[in-house]
């Protein structure tokens, strides 16, 4: 059958109809679409509340309560992780992050609520953390506190977000968590950043504040004396600093690095930092102060954390005060950092400013009416046993009568009315007597059961009493609070110091920039020349023999590479040397750098750092060849010395710094030569390789020399190129030999 014949015919285009207008004040639309995400984000998201807890701390614990994992064994983190979801949609990721900063291993916090085990990073690293099916996890024991009475009705339960289960509105903590862990939120147009407090000071403080609540903030401050971060550090204290966050809630509290200095290696081991910097933001802080040259006493610093712990170890110039040092280090880095208070909490679901003192006042209250609902809980249950039992009582005066009736009841409806109206009991009690095994309807039974009625009576008066008296109330809690300090309390981290203390620093030295000319000798001499004394100056005083090997320009806070024959490479800065004229011999670099013995440099690199996109080349006299990229020479921190550079296993003949490919002249003793394209060697991802083979040589014989710029001292390079490796070196003829003798002094 034919198809049919398309035609342009379009279909007519339907006119959407207009939606119609409505104007809209801004302030009604603000109030009916933007506010209600602003308090979404503050009461559901940011802000922590009395607890100590945002939302998210809140669902992930609550879901490893009810997963059993207070005891027994661990679970990988990626269930813990998809249980949560059923309370927290908001993806798995937030909620492995949020896991993570509660672990012991993270080390995040003064007391984890979660004992971990894998690799989850650390807190006072930038560094990732290992992906939930690798890591496992249970609660600690410490967590037990913040869900007592949990099941006793200490606290509100409501719906998750779609209704499916029932979560806590709070956690009935038994301490003063808010001020124990440390939270930061940011919502919108507020934020919160609490830092954490010593157990064992919050727990004294709060006991003083519920024995008499007209505690002044003078006598607080001296039981609660400062912050405690789980990173140590110390704290630089000022008592009117430390008043107003006790206050307000607002302040800033400046934190330094611990050092000791090593003298027998020349350096300085830092122990602890800062709770709100990171190791890498130090190590690049202080490069880049070495790199502007302020710091010209700091020879290397490196990350040496391991098994033992945090360590970062700053080696030093001799005759370095280390003291000295570390002040202008705690001025210009965040070795010494402030941490900023923002005490925002929620309060009934509003948020408030507040400072320790009020803090621990609310708590109090909110602690009082979750150990009242507990206690209350247990009223009812006590009440409830104690109803049952003085109806099992009824049924002692005559035990054949409460036999008959139900033998005698024909219908098993009818046994609860029966039971009832025989012994004027109510239907519970009915129902208590009437589920008793027909072996328990004894009078030994009965009388064993019924002793308790006296005990659950003192019980009920008791509670009944605390319930009515707050100051009971108030020593109960106080009690608490005792035993938890026993069980779990543990000495400062944080160490207090005061401003007469330290160490004022010199001020840092400003060096100068400008254009600079630098020359490196065959015989190890470095010269730093300015464009002005070089102009018209520029024949070099030189030892006899010696030739200039490298020439660079650059500036005076240029970065200097030396590359030796002993395969090793020395760093340093041009600002490191003295300004000369071209008429001066210059600095012995072996002695300036501190070579070894017998060591002198043969190739200098001038740049600030290494490319990532260019190569070192390095010829070696085996007739082997080597291409690396520089990216293997990157190191963390500004080392001064590297070992293994190169393979030493065959000396060193020419090295060369390859941005695109380039040829190379390699000529052997015996004078035959071949012209190689650096890209025909290749790349190697270690320093330490020996080469691939370049040219192939006699068994006397050796590369002698190399060259990069050759092409104007041959009459034809022709004859001597070569496309690939190994090649085999061609004959020079009597004229290019006569040339090079004359022109590259072979």
């Amino acid at each position: 059958m034919a198809r049919k014949k398309k035609t342009d015919r379009q279909d007519p285009v339907r006119e959407a109809p207009e939606a119609p207008i409505t104007q809209q004040y801004i302030t009604e639309t603000i109030e009916k679409n933007y506010m209600p995400y602003v308090m979404s984000v503050i009461v559901s998201r940011a802000i922590p509340a009395i607890d100590g807890f945002k939302p998210a701390h809140r669902k992930l614990l609550y879901t490893m309560y009810k997963m059993g994992l207070m005891n027994g064994p661990r679970q990988k983190c990626a269930n813990i992780v998809g249980q949560t979801m059923r309370l927290n949609p908001h993806g798995n990721d937030a909620i492995y992050e949020t896991l993570v900063r509660l672990t012991r291993d993270h080390a995040a916090l003064l007391h984890p609520f979660i004992d971990s085990k894998g690799g989850f990073g650390k807190q006072y690293s930038s560094g990732p953390y290992s992906a939930p099916r690798y890591t496992e996890a249970r609660l600690e024991k410490f967590s037990a506190e913040i869900f007592s009475g949990i099941e006793k009705n200490a606290v509100d339960m409501v719906d998750n977000y779609d209704g499916t289960m029932k979560e806590p509105a709070l956690m009935p903590t038994t301490f003063p968590n808010v001020l124990v862990t440390p939270n930061m939120g940011i919502a919108v147009g507020m934020a919160s950043n609490i830092c954490s407090f010593n157990l064992n000071e919050i727990c004294d403080g709060t006991i003083a504040l519920l024995r008499n609540p007209r505690t002044d903030t003078e006598k607080l401050m001296d039981i609660i004396k400062a912050p405690d971060f789980a990173g140590g550090g110390q704290i630089i204290y000022t008592r009117d600093k430390m008043r107003e966050i006790f206050e307000t809630g607002s302040g800033s509290v400046r934190v330094r690095s611990k050092y000791t200095y090593d003298p027998q290696a020349n350096c300085i081991d830092i122990s602890e930092i800062p709770y709100s910097t990171t190791i890498e933001q130090i190590i690049k802080q202080v490069t880049d102060l070495i790199k502007e040259g302020k710091f010209k006493e700091i020879t290397d610093i490196r990350d040496e954390i391991g098994l033992s712990g945090f360590r970062l170890t700053i080696d030093i110039r001799r005759g370095t005060d280390p003291d000295q040092l570390m002040a202008k280090l705690f001025r210009a880095t965040t070795l010494e950092d402030s941490f900023k208070c923002n005490f925002n909490i929620l309060i009934g679901s509003v948020p408030q400013q507040m400072g320790v003192r009020r803090i621990l006042e609310e708590w109090i209250k909110y602690r009082i009416e979750c150990y009242s609902r507990e206690l209350r809980y247990d009223l009812d249950k006590k009440k409830e046993k104690l109803h049952l039992l003085m109806g099992l009582g009824r049924i002692l005066l005559d035990i054949d009568k409460a036999i008959k009736i139900i033998r005698g009841t024909e219908k098993d409806a009818d046994v609860i009315p029966n039971l009832c109206a025989g012994f004027s009991i109510d239907v519970p009690q009915a129902e208590f007597i009437a589920d008793i095994k027909l072996r328990n309807l004894n009078r030994e039974y009965i009388l064993n059961r019924i002793k308790d009625i006296d005990e659950l009576q003192k019980q009920i008066a008791a509670i009944e009493e605390t319930l009515a008296d707050e100051l009971k109330l108030k020593k109960c809690i106080a009690s608490q609070l005792g035993d938890i300090k026993k069980k779990y309390g543990q000495p400062r981290r944080s160490e207090i110091i005061h401003e007469h203390e330290i160490t004022v620093a010199a001020p840092v030295e400003e060096i100068e920039n400008y254009p600079a000319h630098f020359f490196l000798t065959s015989e190890g001499y470095f010269k730093k020349i300015t464009a002005l004394s070089l102009r018209g100056n520029d024949e070099h005083k030189l030892k006899e023999g010696d030739t200039i090997m490298s020439e660079a320009e650059g500036d005076n806070l240029t970065d200097l590479f030396f590359f030796t024959d002993k395969g090793q490479l020395y760093r340093a800065r041009a600002c490191d040397f003295d300004t000369c004229k071209a008429s001066a011999m210059g600095e012995f670099i072996p002695a300036k750098l501190g070579f070894d013995p017998g060591e002198k440099p043969i190739f200098m690199k001038v740049g600030a750092e290494w490319n990532e996109a260019h190569n070192m080349v390095f010829i070696f006299e085996n007739g082997k060849g080597l291409r690396v990229p520089q990216s293997v020479y990157q190191t963390k921190g500004n080392r001064r010395k590297l070992t293994g550079a190169f393979s030493t296993a065959s000396p060193i003949v020419g090295i060369f710094e390859e941005e695109k490919p380039f040829d190379i002249l390699t000529v052997t003793s015996n004078d035959r030569a071949a012209v190689i394209s650096t890209s025909l060697i290749p790349i190697k991802a270690t320093r330490s390789s020996i080469g691939v083979q370049l040219i192939t040589l006699r068994a006397d014989a050796k590369i002698s020399g190399v060259w990069r710029d050759f092409a104007d001292k041959f009459e034809s390079t022709k004859g001597y190129k070569k496309i690939k490796i190994p090649a085999a070196p061609v004959l020079l003829v009597e004229k290019d030999i006569e040339k090079m003798q004359i022109k590259l002094d072979i």
